[in-house]
């Protein structure tokens, strides 16, 4: 019950300020050498309970694809924010995150009326109020709620690349650098999605290059 507690703690203080409109923010992908980095932004309703809701990444696949379909049913609102590996070569990825969650922002904002944000870890320069919450995915239901749905989002994504390009693995990986992964590319070379500023991608464009 006391993890419970804290998963509203930042969303009740922002209620007892009138607020009703809060959106949590949170991102997956900054880490692989493929595909865009992927934010998502959720409204959650004052009754929202979701028994188990916590960070994506400490959720089984299974509960992840349970929860993104509950949260999507029961969500005030909800959008998806990218950057591309393009976009992500061109601006860095910290910069090209930032990019990425404002885009899911302003499309919530379209939606609904958003008068505060709860963002992992990353801060942002808004035109509504915004906190900055370290681990905000274990600390805050509706960042928690985002995170479940930019994570299936992007394995999804992942999983339609599988189909793709069987080779390369990304169903088990979905295109972090692991060693399979990093054998694959030096074996099959580079499809189009990869991200060219990544270290482990660059030796192999300077390989094709020599």
């Amino acid at each position: 019950m006391e993890m419970k507690h804290d998963l509203y703690k930042y969303e009740r203080e922002l209620y007892q300020q009138g607020l009703s409109y809060i959106g949590g923010v949170d991102e997956v992908g900054r880490g692989p050498l493929l595909g865009p980095v992927v934010t998502a932004c959720v409204v959650l309703p004052k009754d929202f309970v979701l028994e188990g809701l916590t960070d994506s990444k400490k959720l089984s696949e299974k509960k992840r694809n349970l929860f993104f379909d509950y949260i999507k049913e029961h969500a005030i609102a909800y959008a998806v924010g990218m950057c591309t590996a393009e976009e992500i070569d061109e601006m860095n990825i910290y910069k090209a995150t930032q990019v990425a969650m404002k885009r899911a922002i302003e499309k919530v904002q379209k939606k609904v009326p958003l008068q505060h944000v709860l963002i992992d870890a990353m801060p942002l320069e808004l035109d509504i109020g915004s906190t900055s919450i370290i681990k905000g995915d274990a600390k805050s239901i509706s960042i928690a709620a985002s995170s479940v749905i930019a994570k299936v989002t992007r394995d999804q994504m992942m999983y339609e690349l599988d189909e793709k390009y069987p080779q390369y693995g990304f169903a088990s990986h979905k295109g972090y650098p692991t060693k399979k992964h990093l054998e694959a590319i030096q074996k099959y070379g580079l499809i189009p999605g990869y991200r060219k500023s990544y270290k482990p991608v660059q030796k192999i464009v300077e390989k094709e290059f020599v």
